[in-house]
C-alpha cells in the first residue's frame, strides 16, 4: 500500500508541479503526513529532495519553452540554500505540531490569495483601448 500511495503522491505533485509552476511540495507534505503516516519533520525534508528532482525535469521542459529567466532562477537559487539551512534549523527546535499549524496556515493563505485572483475582474491587457496600426 505504502508503494502505490507513494507513487500516487509522485505522480500528483508532478502533475501539479507542471500545471502551476510549484515544486510539488503543496502536494508532497500534506499526502505524505496524512496517507503514508510520514513525520512533518520527514515529510519536509524528504519533499526537499523530490522537489530539486521535479524542478529539474520542470525547468529543462520550459527553458526549451524559452519561459526560463537564468538571472532571476540564479539569484534565487543562490539565496535560497541559506533559507533552507535557517528552515531546517527552526523545524528542529520547534515542536511537529507548530510545523503542522504553520505549514496549514501558509496552505490557507495562498489558497486565499489563488481565489482572490481567480475571481478579481480580468485586467486590460497592455494597449487594450489603443487603436491598432496596421
Amino acid at each position: 500500500m505504502d508503494i502505490a500511495a507513494a507513487a500516487l503522491i509522485c505522480l500528483l505533485g508532478g502533475v501539479v508541479a507542471g500545471l502551476i509552476g510549484v515544486g510539488g511540495g503543496i502536494v508532497f507534505v500534506p499526502a505524505m503526513t496524512v496517507l503514508l503516516s510520514k513525520g512533518q519533520v520527514e515529510a519536509q525534508a524528504t519533499s526537499l529532495l523530490m522537489i530539486a528532482l521535479v524542478s529539474i525535469a520542470g525547468t529543462w521542459r520550459q527553458t526549451r519553452y524559452g519561459n526560463v529567466s537564468l538571472k532571476d532562477a540564479a539569484m534565487i537559487g543562490l539565496l535560497s540554500p541559506v533559507g533552507v539551512l535557517a528552515g531546517v534549523l527552526i523545524s528542529n527546535a520547534v515542536p511537529e505540531r507548530v510545523l503542522r499549524i504553520g505549514f496549514a496556515l501558509l496552505a490557507l493563505y495562498m489558497a486565499w490569495r489563488l481565489l482572490k485572483r481567480v475571481f478579481a475582474p480580468d485586467e486590460p491587457s497592455a494597449g487594450a483601448g489603443q487603436p491598432s496600426v496596421p
